[in-house]
């Protein structure tokens, strides 16, 4: 199990606990002055735009829920340091090994960190039944028929003068019924 390079690994934790198992890790390393053998613990998250009833909040998700990853120089000694931390269930691999991550499988994990422009979750699909809650159209109720993503508009059909007429709203402008 002795090498020279660090390479990342991912550690499973207890669900939930991710944080307290960053915490308590980055504490042990310290006491233990291990410092130069792991040098970094990441929770895999990433920024999300939730519209609910109307409003938006901005949410950080976890990508990976149940884990972390640790850039480590893997060792019997940085080994028991972090598998010995509270929380940690173990780390992932075939048999007892762990396994480390492929470079490419890193990069696209922080990539999708760090992304610039934060992903709109909406709570409605195409085809649902919606309610317009602002704008000319109040009131009106309308089935989805577009959603796009990039303007965050979707595009509604509600029924005016008896015939299904397709109207462009922002999210913030519907809600589901």
């Amino acid at each position: 199990m002795a090498e020279n390079e660090k390479k990342w690994f991912v550690i499973h934790t207890y669900s939930g606990h991710e944080e307290r198992v960053k915490k308590n890790l980055e504490q042990r390393i310290k006491f233990m002055d291990y410092g130069n053998e792991i040098t970094q613990i990441v929770i895999p998250t990433e920024e999300e735009i939730e519209v609910r009833g109307g409003r938006r909040r901005n949410v950080t998700r976890k990508i990976l829920p149940g884990y972390v990853l640790v850039e480590m120089n893997m060792n019997e000694t940085s080994w028991g340091v972090v598998r010995n931390t509270p929380g940690v269930t173990g780390f992932v691999g075939s048999g007892t090994t762990p396994t480390p991550l492929k470079e490419k499988e890193v990069g696209e994990i922080l990539k999708q960190m760090t992304a610039e422009a934060p992903k709109v979750k909406v709570g409605f699909r195409k085809g649902q039944s919606v309610r317009v809650v602002d704008g000319p159209f109040v009131d009106f109720v309308g089935v989805v028929d577009e959603i796009n993503m990039e303007k965050g508009k979707v595009k509604v059909l509600l029924s005016l003068f008896g015939q299904e007429t397709p109207v462009e709203l922002d999210f913030l402008q519907i809600d589901k019924l």
